[in-house]
């Protein structure tokens, strides 16, 4: 398809799902609506405008798709009704020829698909726009996944991409509203997650380490990776059985509990952000399974591991501050954390912050807390602060998304989960690991061997620093050398302290 053909195709699609009326709600373009509506009368208008955008962009195929998905994340930019809307597209694209699947296995493997292994389903258990899934036995009879990205799938990635750089950049120019939503960003963005998700080897890692933080956890399971036979374009890894946590009916029939299921969702999300600050960050329930074997009966299974977010260690401290602070409305402290965390300007006002966040949560808590939403009051508050010109981090929104899903998943196996009082205690608890003797003892263990080589360097970096101080008057030079006896002083008394308070440690943990 030409460049040409494929915008011809794009207008087609925006036409007759009607998304000019989203530019045609713009004041000054309003009093061409009724003109522009009599023109295109064989539109359908019928359905909502969020409606129509999702059922465009699955009109236009997988990537639109995809980047439909990413869009509904930047929930600081777009109206609720329509990252509502898009929240629900669903990545499935018919499978691609099984035949092409094999050639592309034998290219990889250098052999024919019999020597690799045991068995192999032409049939793909799984289809999406980037890859499909195999199951396949290896020689020994191990049981496996094998995921293969589609053919020529980077040249068709190149020329949609293309196509939505030079459409942001017009939205960009186009208006003040334009650039507010900033699409340049976006699609950049979503560029960055969609070439990721390009390199199978990627995925592979980000499954293993999510396996290593939960190794032997009485509440996920995520599949092992055979690193032999992963390439860029494969991925090889345990075939994972259970039920789709979607199907509440064949849940029920297998005997899951699901208030139980519910509230280890909440513990298996905030364990991810608060403890490893690594979270899966595409928690839909086509990713999730619940295993019903004897062994596994109940857990969680992990699926597809494109897309991860991560959190600094700062990030950690400061949104547990925040949830910690909601939970007990004190909204100065919420302020003051986002002031601190650098997510917002440093001369912003504490009062004018402290307002604003009041008059987004007082509402929120007039009503009965199992009825609010936890990733909703997340979502207020980036609203909130964009008046002080916060930037919102795509970490940030990537948890936002997740927070939402995991509420989601929660509230449909558990009606009456109040994720409020099931979240509360692990985050305080988790703060008051942060804080006192226990969290200064951890952090000064970690940072003992870079404390140690450092020390025997400091005699030699003083005296650097007096031997290159500028020429001054004498009175100045006494002044600076008296500073720098005083300051050589507490440096040696420091030092001292360091290295016996290290000795302490490391005997107690030796």
């Amino acid at each position: 398809m030409t460049r040409i053909t494929r915008l011809f195709r794009i207008g087609t699609v925006a036409l007759r799902r009607g998304l000019d009326t989203f530019v045609l709600e713009h004041p000054r373009l309003a009093p061409l609506a009724p003109w522009v509506n009599g023109v295109l009368f064989w539109r359908d208008l019928a359905p909502p405008r969020a409606v129509r955008l999702r059922r465009a962009l699955e009109d236009l195929g997988p990537l639109f798709v995809k980047l439909g998905q990413v869009l509904s994340t930047r929930r600081d930019l777009l109206p609720t009704d329509v990252a509502d809307e898009l929240a629900k597209l669903q990545d499935r694209v018919p499978p691609f020829d099984p035949d092409v699947a094999v050639a592309i296995l034998e290219r990889v493997y250098g052999k024919p698909l019999g020597q690799t292994f045991k068995s192999f389903d032409r049939t793909p258990v799984a289809s999406a726009s980037i890859a499909q899934v195999h199951f396949a036995e290896l020689p020994d009879g191990t049981p496996v996944a094998v995921k293969i990205l589609r053919p020529d799938i980077e040249k068709i990635i190149d020329k949609d991409l293309r196509l939505m750089q030079t459409a942001a950049a017009m939205i960009e120019r186009s208006s003040a509203d334009g650039r507010r939503l900033k699409p340049r960003e976006v699609v950049a963005e979503f560029e960055k997650t969609i070439r990721d998700e390009l390199d199978l080897t990627r995925e592979a890692a980000n499954c293993s380490q999510l396996r290593r933080n939960f190794r032997n956890s009485p509440l996920l399971l995520v599949p092992g990776v055979y690193w032999d036979y992963t390439a860029r374009e494969v991925l090889v890894m345990d075939r994972m059985a259970g039920i789709p946590i979607g199907r509440i009916d064949a849940l029920e029939a297998a005997g899951i509990d699901r208030k139980r299921l519910a509230r280890a969702g909440v513990e298996i999300f905030f364990t991810q952000v608060f403890r490893d600050g690594y979270f899966h960050a595409d928690m839909h329930p086509g990713n999730i399974f619940v295993a019903t074997d004897a062994k596994d009966h109940g857990k969680y299974v992990a699926l597809d591991f494109g897309i991860m977010g991560t959190l600094s260690e700062r990030d950690k401290s400061y949104l547990a501050q925040n949830f910690v602070a909601f939970f007990r409305r004190d909204y100065r402290r919420v302020a003051t954390a986002h002031i601190e965390s650098g997510w917002v300007p440093p001369d912003t006002r504490v009062d004018e912050l402290e307002a604003e966040i009041r008059v987004v949560c007082e509402p929120i808590f007039d009503r009965p807390l199992k009825e609010i939403s936890l990733g909703r009051v997340l979502l207020q508050l980036f609203r909130a602060s964009r008046r002080f010109n916060v930037e919102i981090q795509p970490q940030l929104t990537l948890l936002q998304k997740t927070l939402l899903n995991v509420e989601g998943l929660g509230r449909e196996l558990d009606p009456d989960l109040d994720l409020w009082v099931t979240a509360k205690p692990f985050l305080e608890r988790w703060v008051d690991e942060q804080m006192g003797f226990r969290a200064f003892e951890r952090r000064l263990i970690n940072e003992a061997p870079y404390i140690v080589a450092a020390l025997p360097e400091l005699p030699r970096l003083i005296h650097r620093r007096l031997t290159e101080a500028p020429a001054a008057s004498d009175v100045a030079l006494k002044a600076l050398a008296q500073a720098q006896r005083a300051r050589n002083r507490w440096l040696g008394l420091i030092a001292a302290m360091l290295a016996v308070t290290i000795a302490l440690l490391v005997f107690r943990h030796g």
